[in-house]
Order: structure tokens, then sequence, then C-alpha cells
């Protein structure tokens, strides 16, 4: 990859002012998603953590755990590009209110979600990994995410068996594609 820094093994940022992916780039992400010890990475397309728009290609393999949070005056979209995933949203008290199947256009799922208010969710990978394009307000501030108090943080032993039961409870039992 071309005009790209590399932050860590799951963070590249792009360096230009004009930002092009490529397959090949996309494949690179994928590579490194798939690999990492956290199931995930991603291509920032902004700059910088201060910019006011944040737009990354993020990759999330099947197992990857993103704990439950919400964002107070923030959205967020995502445009899947390959794979398939499933938006899960909560009440405040945890008990599933809905689920976004989604997958890339030709799949006949929901290829395109935008959520503005501030609602607890997760995702949950049904394939061995996902491609999507995610557009959020900057700037990245990590207090701006709210965890939800009854889900575990990731890295707790509890986490994988709240992740097995919530694919069961959106009908998802562990290791199934979709």
């Amino acid at each position: 990859m071309t005009g790209v820094r590399v932050l860590s093994n799951e963070v590249l940022v792009a360096t230009t002012g004009v930002v092009r992916v490529t397959a090949a780039d996309a494949a690179e992400v994928v590579r490194r998603g798939t690999s990492s010890e956290r199931k995930r990475a991603r291509l920032c397309a902004h700059p910088a953590a201060t910019d006011p728009l944040h737009e990354m290609l993020i990759c999330l393999a099947r197992g990857t755990y993103i704990r439950p949070h919400r964002h107070s005056g923030k959205s967020e979209s995502f445009h899947v590009i390959e794979g398939e995933l499933d938006v899960v949203l909560f009440d405040d008290g945890g008990t599933v209110r809905d689920v976004i199947r989604m997958g890339p256009y030709p799949s006949g799922r929901t290829f395109f979600y935008r959520l503005a208010e501030p609602t607890y969710h997760t995702v949950l990978v049904t394939t061995p990994h996902v491609l999507f394009h995610e557009t959020t307000s900057g700037p990245f501030d990590p207090a701006g995410s709210e965890f939800a108090p009854w889900s575990p943080a990731e890295g707790e032993p509890a986490a994988d068996e709240y992740l097995a039961a919530l694919r069961t409870t959106i009908g998802h039992p562990a290791g199934a594609v979709a």
C-alpha cells in the first residue's frame, strides 16, 4: 500500500489528500484483520483522530467481540462490501430490540445502515470475515463510547460466553454461517 502509515497491525492511516483504495489494498486489510489477535483491522481514510469526519475500511473476522456500546451526539453508518454481519440493537437493560442482518448489495440483505440515536449496539460477524465502510463523526474520543454495564469487557473470559449466548439468542449459534 502506498500513501499509508502503519500505526499497528490493526490500524493503517492514509496519508494523502486523495485516498484511493484498490482491491489489493482491501485484501491487505482483510489479511490483517483475519490474522490479528483481536480479529480486526482498519484503514482510516481520515489522516488524524481530530478530523471531524471519520471514514474507515474495516475488516472484522468471525469471533471478534465488539463490546455493546452507545455514542451520545454521534451517528455511524456501515456500507457492507463483502461478507455478512448482524448489527444488534439493545434496550437499556440489555434485551435485544432489533437485529439488522447485513450483507453486500447483491445479497438482498440490508447493505447500508445508519444509527443516529444513542442506542446500545454491537456487531456479530456471520461469515469468516466481513469488510465494510464505516463513517462516523469525529474527533475520536474513547470516552465518547459508553459501554453497556451488563456486558463483559473485551478480553474477559466471560466475553466469549456472552458472544456465544448472544449468537444463540438471535439465531446464529457459534461458528454458524448465515
